[in-house]
């Protein structure tokens, strides 16, 4: 009698790969982040705490030495009016981003139809800001010249004079505003026209079968719709307006009526050597942008989808 054994072997049981430790899950986004974090607090927070110390001394930029002199650079601030009567130019760039403002809106709601050669005028409109502010500066700088582009096609339309575009204090302002308007159109056009694509298209075909035409799709639908987005152009247009350098420093020098906040305060600092002073009043302005945006936050506050 033969027997036959059956070998019972149990299985063995199955391998998982070893779970990454949950510490290596949480560090992942941080090192993906470190390299922008130290970048951001090196190039922006590191020289807001050095501007704000300098701010209550009276270093002169060059000297290794400089005193504490507490709050004096604020209170010269404050008791000298002439330093704040250049935030009445503001009042014209202020005018200015609003004109934008509206003038973006409009041509992001017609170029958000289908209308012919839309992609052309997108990149026309856009185009501009991909300019250099400098090489900005210096084309209009020449077509403002007495003689010069622009005076040539006044001239093709019966004007036959020579306008000081720059130099006739009550034009100055207004030309170099108008330059602000022509340059930075295209970032409120795109900001604006992609907010105005995202509104669902059920919403524009609805409003059609029941009658509406485009102007009261853009009244009633579209800018209720993008609120949030003309919330931030409007604060980034009022702190343009306060920050305003570039154009009227290199097209007029910010001589006579076009000097800015900006451009005094840089004085203050590289040309007369007043660099806690020039602190103080970069401080300033500093605190009434953010107070304006916290200010203009509670005006209109930021929707939220319930979720």
């Amino acid at each position: 009698m033969t027997s036959t054994s059956v070998r019972t072997s149990s299985a063995a049981p199955p391998r998982h790969a070893a779970a990454p430790p949950s510490r290596w899950r949480r560090l992942t986004p941080w090192l993906y982040l470190a390299v922008p974090l130290i970048m951001l607090v090196t190039f922006t927070y590191v020289p807001v705490a050095s501007m704000i110390s300098y701010s209550f001394t009276d270093w002169d930029g060059v000297s290794p030495d400089r005193a504490f002199v507490g709050v004096d650079n604020y209170l010269r601030l404050f008791t000298r009016p002439e330093l704040f009567s250049v935030f009445y130019v503001s009042l014209f760039y202020l005018v200015a981003s609003f004109v934008q403002i509206v003038l973006a809106l409009y041509f992001a709601a017609v170029l958000s139809f289908d209308v012919r050669f839309r992609s052309f005028f997108k990149g026309v409109i856009f185009f501009p800001y991909l300019l250099n502010g400098v090489a900005v500066a210096f084309v209009f700088l020449y077509m403002f010249q007495p003689g010069g582009t622009l005076d040539q096609l006044l001239r093709l339309v019966g004007v036959d004079a020579e306008i000081l575009w720059l130099g006739n204090p009550d034009l100055a302002n207004v030309s170099l505003s108008g330059v602000s308007v022509w340059r930075f159109l295209g970032l409120n056009f795109v900001l604006f026209l992609g907010a105005i694509q995202s509104v669902p298209s059920e919403l524009h075909e609805a409003a059609m079968l029941d009658g509406a035409n485009r102007p009261q799709i853009l009244w009633h639908i579209i800018i209720p719709s993008i609120r949030p987005i003309i919330s931030l152009s409007a604060i980034l247009g009022v702190a343009g307006s306060l920050s305003v350098f570039e154009i009227p420093y290199i097209m007029t020098g910010g001589s006579g009526e076009t000097k800015t906040f900006v451009i005094q305060t840089v004085k203050l600092a590289f040309q007369f050597n007043k660099t806690g002073l020039a602190s103080a009043a970069a401080v300033v302005l500093l605190v009434a942008i953010l107070l304006i945006t916290w200010v203009q936050r509670r005006l209109v506050p930021e929707e939220r989808t319930p979720a």
